[in-house]
């Protein structure tokens, strides 16, 4: 036999003769020139992102750079209780990492399973090892529920029939002749063989699948996209913004020689960068990380995995979910359906009736054979009692046979494919055909008076003569009952959905119109179809229900949905599904899925069930509309806080806040609410474009507020020496939090009873802060005089007005130019 491994290109190995492979495989010798060579099967075993990965992606990001140049200065000005405003950034760290690394390690857990040893021939003698120390060129032992621990050719046979549904999701068993070729991550079902590596390792097929999903890539999350964006606007005006703010605070402290002089500029640079880091959303981040965290601990708790946080926002946006058959619509295997007549002019219970005493037996030994292939061995639930008589004769089923039989007393019995059973032509072959276009998996029971036998005596393994077909045997796929009532879910949710199945079209097609799903255009066979280009585009873009689907089709069916502008979330457990769900918006395993396939997935399913998604569905959309909602808030804050750091360095006026009395002003109008807001239901459906909305309503509001703000101090420098400090900062804080707290309430409209109580807690919050003794000695509050006093409220009352006014407004631009978000909206109000 020629050798195909990659030892045929190394002249410095011994490679013996297939006749002497065969019979005595590798000696020691040869093995440790195999092992030296690097020719070995160790496998990657690493089951999800790595450590370091999951540090990178929370730890290297745009706010943590702008807020860590800033502590650096704070640091490096020896003020460290000044960089309370780091501790969200931390926060913000931490709880992502701890979430993402918790899911790492559980999915670590279920991936790094013990494997069986390897039947292997060495040195003449058959010995067990484990499947990394196999190296190529060994010869290996198959056998029935053994896995193929790598990529070989098949030396002999002996009715060797392996699944590769893990490798192409095709269900049905492929027969293995020699000079075959059998790949890694198959599994035997049936027969026995003796096979020959000739790729190990990371050159097997199966690795390079899993090499190529391995590739790390980010999940696009539009929330997170969204605050990156902000970041990066507010980063490259920072230059300026920083000269303007420090160059007003160094002249409010006396100018800048002054400033020097009097060793005060520290305390103008440590507002500066306190101004500064106010205009970073970070609580927004944190607000974020914190509910896609909540979301993750309570899905766990249905036994749904989260790989990454924004997996959960990105199932919100999804709108087109592709799924496998096998393993979400249906549980996997088949089930006994019903004997049914040969003919159609037979009825169904004449048939059954028909069948004698002695032929549901010989079914029930069918079924009762513990080497059964799945299919024979689903009759044992259709008929329990099998023959009392001796088994004179047998013959196992194998694919290249395509049928097996029993002789008892009362003859032999074939239970075979129709191709094997019946003559080409036939009105009952042409019934068969009709029966499997259903989607029923059909068989033939036929009677003979014996087996065939050679001259010793021996079963010859041929169809037996004057053969007898009696009636078909059919079995259906069991579909999941919770699957009709999730896509119907789905469609309700305005979701398309399409299966891509590397199954055969008409099982396929059945078990779809079987979930509840419109097949009337039928299934497309993809193996009529390249693996790209625009005829594979124009058949995903217009056909729902697809067979005979390869692993490079599949990806490239996700690519073409994406490139017309498609959400995807892709579903799958087996390797041929790996590079889909890598390139899908959304990928999803199941629990029992290959190790590559969770590894690339963004969320499991651990128990396996296909109506978890709904759940997700609902927590996405709870999430990222209640961020949508807490965005009006911070990004309010942040757009005052530019507007009055600008305005009040132009005009040379001191920052009307110390870093306490702001923080306490930040908790009461933002961060306190947007906590509580992030957990409030909220069922609305997903619409893009949420930042342009939020910063529609955002930036009216920071100019109302900046305007109120700037106004106070005008009013309280007018009152001259009558008016110190602090005086003018209680007053500026009284008419902040009086805005900002009113702002909480455009969000949370309508106006329910537990959201008006959280309201009256902030302004309960807001009078204790500035009259409970404690917290006004803590915060350096100075009552001002009465009339600024007067002023400061008045103005409050005024820009809660105009407030009004601008989510009016707001209001009525959403339903001229995003009528979606406001249909979208008043629906989940009503629900």
């Amino acid at each position: 036999m020629k050798n195909t491994g990659s030892v045929s290109t190394d002249s410095t190995l011994s490679t013996p003769s297939s006749e002497d492979l065969m019979k005595n495989g590798l000696n020691e010798v040869q093995v440790e020139q195999r092992v030296r060579a690097g020719m070995t099967n160790h496998q990657d075993q690493s089951s999800s992102r790595s450590t370091l990965t999951i540090i990178r992606t929370h730890l290297f990001t745009l706010f943590n750079l702008v807020l860590g140049l800033c502590g650096a200065v704070v640091i490096a000005l020896g003020r460290w209780l000044d960089t309370l405003f780091l501790l969200a950034a931390i926060a913000n760290v931490v709880v992502g990492f701890i979430q993402e690394f918790s899911a790492k390690r559980k999915l670590d857990q279920i991936a790094l399973l013990r494997r069986d040893p390897v039947s292997v021939i060495r040195s003449g003698s058959v010995v067990q090892l484990p499947m990394e120390q196999l190296v190529v060129d060994d010869v290996v032992l198959l056998k029935r529920g053994d896995q193929v621990p790598a990529d070989a050719l098949v030396l002999s046979s002996d009715g060797l029939d392996v699944d590769e549904s893990m490798l192409t999701g095709e269900n049905d068993p492929v027969a293995k002749r020699p000079n075959d070729k059998v790949l890694s991550a198959s599994s035997v079902v049936g027969g026995t063989g003796r096979v020959r590596i000739y790729a190990a390792g990371t050159s097997s097929h199966a690795a390079k699948l899993a090499q190529e999903a391995r590739k790390f890539s980010v999940i696009h999350s539009e929330l997170r996209a969204g605050m990156e964006r902000v970041v990066r606007w507010i980063t490259y005006a920072l230059v300026p913004i920083i000269a303007i703010v420090l160059n007003g605070q160094m002249v409010a402290a006396g100018g800048w020689r002054y400033a020097f002089e009097h060793n005060v500029w520290q305390d103008a640079i440590i507002v500066a960068v306190s101004s500064i880091a106010s205009m970073i959303p970070q609580g927004l981040a944190l607000m974020t990380t914190i509910s896609f965290a909540t979301a993750a601990v309570k899905l766990a708790q249905d036994d749904v995995l989260i790989q990454e946080q924004p997996a959960v926002e990105v199932l919100a946006r999804v709108d087109v979910v592709c799924f496998d058959k096998t393993g979400t619509l249906t549980e996997g295997g088949v089930r006994f359906n019903e004997l049914l007549p040969l003919s159609v002019q037979t009825s169904q219970d004449d048939s059954s009736s028909a069948l004698s005493e002695a032929g549901q037996q010989a079914l029930a030994w069918f079924g009762a054979d513990e080497n059964a292939n799945p299919t024979a061995a689903a009759l044992a639930d259709g008929f329990r009692v099998v023959p009392s008589s001796p088994v004179r004769g047998v013959i196992a089923f194998s694919s290249a046979l395509r049928f097996s039989a029993v002789e008892f007393d009362t003859g032999a019995w074939v239970l075979g494919a129709p191709e094997a059973l019946l003559e080409g032509g036939s009105a009952e072959r042409e019934r068969a055909q009709q029966l499997a276009s259903s989607g029923l998996r059909t068989m033939v029971l036929a009677h003979a008076s014996s087996l065939e036998r050679d001259a010793k005596g021996e079963v010859v393994p041929r169809i037996p003569t004057a053969l007898k077909p009696l009636c078909f045997v059919t079995f259906r796929e069991q579909v999941r009952k919770e699957a009709p009532e999730t896509l119907a879910y789905f469609r309700s949710q305005g979701i398309d959905l399409k299966v891509l199945s590397g199954d055969n079209p008409q099982t396929v097609a059945a078990a779809a119109k079987t979930a509840g799903m419109d097949v009337s255009a039928g299934a497309i066979d993809t193996s009529l179809l390249p693996d790209e280009g625009p005829e594979l585009t124009e058949a995903v873009l217009n056909h729902a229900v697809f067979g005979r689907v390869n692993p490079q089709q599949k990806k490239n069916m996700v690519l073409a949905l994406q490139e017309h502008g498609k959400t995807v979330a892709m579903t799958g457990d087996g390797i041929n599904d790996a590079l889909a769900l890598k390139h899908a918006d959304l990928g999803i395993a199941m629990g029992n899925a290959a190790p590559a396939t969770k590894a690339v997935s963004r969320l499991v399913l651990l128990d396996g069930r296909f109506d978890r998604l709904p759940s997700v569905l609902d927590e996405g959309r709870k999430i990222i509309a209640n961020i949508e909602r807490v965005t009006n808030l911070f990004l309010s804050k942040t757009a005052f806080a530019i507007l009055l750091g600008i305005t009040l360095g132009i005009l040379c006026w001191k920052f009307p806040f110390l870093p306490r009395q702001y923080s306490t002003a930040d908790l009461l109008i933002v961060g306190g609410p947007a906590f509580f807001i992030t957990m409030f239901p909220n069922t609305r459906k997903y619409v893009s474009g949420f930042l342009n909305r939020a910063l529609h309503y955002a930036i009216p509001t920071a100019v109302i507020i900046t305007t109120m703000l700037v106004s106070v101090n005008f009013l309280g420098r007018s009152l001259g020496s009558a008016v110190v400090e602090e005086q003018i900062q209680t007053a500026t804080f009284i008419t902040l939090t009086m805005i900002g707290i009113y702002n909480v309430t455009t969000v949370i409209r309508p106006l329910r009873s537990y959201r008006l109580a959280m309201v009256g807690l902030l302004y309960l919050g807001m009078v204790a802060a500035i009259h409970v003794p404690l917290l006004h000695e803590y915060h350096q509050f100075m009552m001002p005089p009465a009339e600024l006093h007067l002023w400061s409220v008045v103005l409050g009352v005024l820009g809660i007005v105009l407030v009004e006014v601008n989510l009016r407004f707001h209001q009525r631009w959403l339903r001229r130019y995003h009528p979606q978000a406001v249909e979208a909206e008043r629906a989940a109000r009503l629900s």
